[in-house]
């Protein structure tokens, strides 16, 4: 089965005489309700982004954040309310970030997420929607939860994660589900026929957030590797996916050093089997203006054969 994975990407790179290239999602989609409706994702000013007090938070460890009346607030727009911003590290690979809005009280807040480079560039928005009921389990409550899954461009130091609520969501609510259904559910009785709560959305609530840096692939890329115009930011959620692709930008020759890590890079990955992550590193390598990573992927795959 390796064999035959490896002749693949082989043959793919040598029909391939450009670089691997990214596709991304409009930031202007479409719900799923009966009334149809674009998601946008805000326009907030740099000067108003600037004035915020962005929170540092650890790649280790949860984090509560309550949300009330002395927390920062945002009025522009759809928004209202208060709102948590993060400054998270962003040199130290791909990022995992869960983000929890538990439900209290039969009250809840629903978070839409706006994520920034270290430019303070909106790079990817998560509506509401992204971030579904989730029953309570052993070690949770009622709750909206979602993941994040973001790759920051090399060289960013950190990036930042704006979590607020709209004017919208504030006229909905979450429907839940009753507590003697779910043990019934999950001990094979009959369900009874009770009527299940509705959580109110409302402007205050506790989120709890988890960030975990790793190695994964398919993540956002968030902010530019080179200079260049700002990319839409990508809306992640109920999309209707269409591909755009984009053209690659002219690099200049990177340096030798970069030239062998990358090099080393590949060629570990590859002899481990990882080659999926040596495909990724390729694709970085040539991203900043590689002229080698190419031929030593492709010589590595044939030493591996």
């Amino acid at each position: 089965m390796k064999t035959k994975l490896i002749s693949f990407c082989l043959s793919a790179l040598l029909c391939s005489t450009a670089p691997l290239i990214s596709y991304a999602t409009p930031i202007t989609t479409t719900t799923k309700a009966t009334t149809i409706q674009d998601i946008v994702a805000p326009s907030l000013s740099t000067a108003a982004l600037q004035k915020l007090n962005w929170q540092p938070i650890s790649t280790s460890g949860t984090q509560t954040i309550i949300l009330n009346a002395t927390s920062q607030h945002l009025n522009e727009g759809n928004i209202q309310g208060p709102i948590a911003a993060f400054a998270i590290p962003a040199n130290r690979g791909s990022l995992d970030i869960m983000l929890s809005s538990l439900v209290q009280d039969k009250q809840v807040y629903a978070p839409n997420v706006l994520v920034l480079d270290q430019g303070l560039r909106p790079a990817a928005f998560y509506p509401s929607d992204y971030f579904p009921y989730e029953r309570p389990g052993v070690m949770s409550t009622d709750r909206l939860e979602g993941t994040l899954k973001l790759t920051p461009a090399l060289g960013q130091q950190q990036i930042y994660v704006l979590v607020y609520t709209t004017r919208t969501d504030l006229q909905k609510s979450t429907q839940m589900i009753d507590p003697a259904k779910a043990y019934a559910q999950g001990v094979g009785n009959a369900v009874p026929a009770i009527p299940d709560p509705v959580a109110r959305h409302t402007e205050t609530g506790t989120l709890k957030l988890k960030v975990k840096s790793e190695q994964n692939a398919g993540n956002i890329t968030i902010g530019q590797v080179l200079s260049g115009p700002a990319p839409e930011p990508v809306v992640v959620g109920s999309t209707q996916a269409t591909a755009t692709q984009h053209t690659p930008l002219k690099t200049k020759p990177v340096l030798s050093d970069t030239e062998r890590y990358f090099s080393d890079a590949i060629k570990k990955e590859i002899n481990n089997g990882n080659i999926d992550k040596a495909l990724n590193l390729l694709d970085e390598a040539e991203r900043l203006g590689s002229s080698t990573a190419r031929e030593t992927f492709i010589n590595s795959i044939k030493n591996k054969r």
